[in-house]
């Protein structure tokens, strides 16, 4: 059975200029079902679950089957918003052959509605090799945290005239390699604007400023369930750490006392 009213490549593509994109995270069917049910347009199963979901220090250990796993989970759980799944590191970087293999099993077998990559210029043969076997991609640019590593941290892109003008060339080159929206991650608020102005995708930012054509958060962030962690760039909408602590220390007291469960949960 077709979705109804859903969110297509298409259909984001051209939302540019017409109103702002609103993107969060997800990785499990109750959250994605939540949050589709809240008219959220676009949903990305971010390799993030490395340090939201599985606790690691960084989106580095992601492997395939995490990303297949949970962005299955993730499109179960949803009826409109578009589901794009990060392809994690070193399933893309190696060869042209296995990128197509691992994207196209993040679309046959988890049922995402495209996949998601980190890096710019250099990548558009890539782009070109996933469009051309008719796998939709969302580039990523600026602070791409799979290459933390050889960036020295997580660090702001762009800050300076050079490596701000590679910025705008890398999102030209994706652009016109025909990615279908572009993901500004760790750059000057200016530059990311100058950025959506001068491309035709739109752009969907995150700790990027408010000139981009929309914004993605990680869904922990925003429900205060990232402990101390908290990013300039995050707003916290609610405290659901605090909240889920409250209801797990109420139920250990009633059950130590005895007053759960009542006659009311029995049968």
């Amino acid at each position: 059975m077709m979705k109804t009213d859903k969110w297509t490549v298409g259909r984001i593509r051209r939302y540019k200029g017409k109103g702002r994109i609103v993107s969060l995270t997800a990785y499990d069917y109750a959250t994605a079902r939540i949050v589709d049910e809240a008219g959220i347009q676009l949903i990305i199963v971010g390799d993030s679950l490395g340090m939201s979901v599985l606790g690691y220090d960084s989106t580095i250990p992601v492997t395939m089957d995490d990303m297949i796993h949970h962005a299955s989970a993730v499109v179960r759980g949803v009826k409109r918003a578009l589901v794009v799944a990060d392809m994690p590191f070193l399933s893309y970087q190696v060869s042209i052959e296995q990128a197509v293999d691992n994207a196209g099993r993040l679309i046959k077998y988890a049922g995402a509605d495209a996949v998601k990559i980190e890096g710019g210029a250099f990548r558009t043969h890539l782009v070109n090799a996933l469009l051309n076997n008719g796998i939709p991609v969302m580039g990523h640019i600026g602070l791409t945290p799979q290459s933390v590593r050889a960036m020295g941290g997580y660090k702001i892109q762009g800050k300076t005239k050079d490596s701000a003008e590679r910025l705008k060339e890398d999102a030209a080159a994706l652009d016109e390699a025909g990615v279908f929206s572009v993901v500004l991650e760790g750059m000057p608020a200016e530059l990311a604007g100058d950025i959506t102005s001068m491309i035709s995708v739109p752009t969907v930012g995150i700790g990027a400023g408010p000139g981009c054509d929309g914004q993605v958060l990680v869904v922990n962030d925003l429900l205060g369930m990232s402990g101390e962690f908290q990013p300039r760039f995050v707003k916290r909408y609610a405290n659901v750490e605090e909240e889920m602590r409250r209801a797990f220390k109420e139920y250990r007291r009633e059950v130590e006392e005895g007053e759960f469960p009542g006659k009311e949960h029995c049968y």
